[in-house]
């Protein structure tokens, strides 16, 4: 799951990516506003964490210009603003949910698994194809109840098409969902972790249910 953090604070960014990488998301990071709606143009992220007190241009001039895009991201605002008037204008502007500063990490991620749960997104908390099942709470893939030892990245690889089951992703897009932008990995790390994760799949029993189509891309059918 691709997210981007908006937040000017340096140790307080860099707090945030450290623990929400360990938690399997992908990451970026912007450091003002117009730097954030520069992400948002160029790339497509299921989540937003995004500070109101920004350079550039201040979190709710990037809340109004992501909406009028009708970009479909949920967005957590995460502020020291913690005025009601503030949390009613944040989310009229188009926020998601609103976390103020200082905050616990276990609600920041709490808050974060229940925005990438709801409808818009995909409500199911389990993932199935077959006898093959992914927890998306949990972050465990199963076959036939067994526990598949995944990593991080092809877990994400196997959710991804499951997510979008039925529609061929090319090895761009599916690069551009598990790799941050400042990454110094290639496409052709897509063609690796494809390789690892059915490797692991047929070793378990549970077969390849990923098809490739050659010159376009990868799909679950």
């Amino acid at each position: 799951m691709r997210l981007l953090v908006v937040e000017d604070s340096a140790p307080l960014s860099a707090a945030l990516l450290k623990s929400l990488k360990g938690e399997g998301y992908n990451c970026d990071h912007a450091g003002d506003g117009r730097a954030a709606l520069r992400f948002i143009d160029a790339y497509e992220f299921d989540l937003v964490v995004l500070d109101l007190m920004l350079p550039q241009l201040d979190g709710f001039a990037v809340l109004r210009a992501l909406r009028q895009r009708s970009c479909p991201t949920w967005v957590l605002v995460l502020s020291a603003r913690d005025q009601v008037a503030d949390r009613v204008a944040a989310l009229d502007s188009g926020a998601n949910d609103y976390l103020v500063k200082p905050f616990a990490l276990d609600e920041l991620l709490a808050r974060l698994r229940a925005l990438s749960r709801r409808p818009t997104d995909d409500p199911r908390p389990v993932l199935a194809h077959g006898e093959l099942h992914l927890e998306i709470v949990s972050r465990v893939a199963r076959w036939q109840g067994e526990a598949l030892q995944l990593t991080p990245k092809e877990f994400a690889l196997l959710e991804l098409l499951l997510r979008s089951r039925g529609r061929v992703l090319s090895r761009t897009q599916i690069f551009e969902k598990l790799y941050a932008s400042a990454s110094n990995s290639s496409d052709k790390a897509v063609e690796v972790i494809m390789s690892t994760l059915r490797s692991k799949l047929a070793k378990a029993g549970a077969g390849d249910p990923v098809q490739t189509r050659r010159g376009f891309g990868y799909v679950i059918a």
